[in-house]
């Protein structure tokens, strides 16, 4: 009975700690998670994808097209692009944290091949995360159009 007491108590420890992360701590977990996202997209690990999206999840794009959790992991598992990049630019990505609330930003580079297509662009993306019971979660992404392609110098 004392050890299961024991372990009750280390468990509360526990997520009370991760309840009380700093703002600071909050914002690296967080930054890792995005991309780690971002790898997943690019691998088409709609396993890992399917982890750090909450299921009521929501990304609408620069011409106002809307996809779900289901319809990501489903062109993941289909492998309806396969990618050269899907990586954030360096030094781009910024992370705010209001509480149970985290928003991402940053620069994508994209290249890629999709029905045939390739593409090979720029865009920028926010990436709103809750925080739940079982760790962050990615709820809604919103991307940007493509980017012009910059001039050459």
């Amino acid at each position: 009975m004392i050890k299961l007491i024991l372990i009750i108590l280390a468990f509360a420890l526990a997520i009370t700690h991760k309840l009380n992360a700093s703002p600071e701590d909050d914002a690296k977990a967080v930054a890792a998670l995005d991309t780690k996202y971002q790898a997943a997209v690019k691998a088409n690990d709609a396993t890992t994808m399917d982890q750090i999206l909450a299921d009521d999840f929501v990304l609408v794009t620069g011409r106002g097209s809307v996809f779900s959790k289901a319809d990501l992991l489903d062109s993941a598992r289909k492998k309806e692009a396969t990618y050269e990049r899907q990586d954030e630019e360096p030094g781009t990505q910024k992370v705010r944290v209001w509480g149970n609330t985290a928003v991402v930003t940053a620069l994508l580079w994209i290249k890629s091949v999709q029905g045939g297509k390739p593409a090979d662009y720029k865009l920028w993306f926010s990436d709103t995360y809750v925080r739940t019971p079982t760790g962050w979660r990615y709820v809604f992404g919103q991307a940007s159009l493509p980017l012009p392609k910059a001039e050459p110098k």
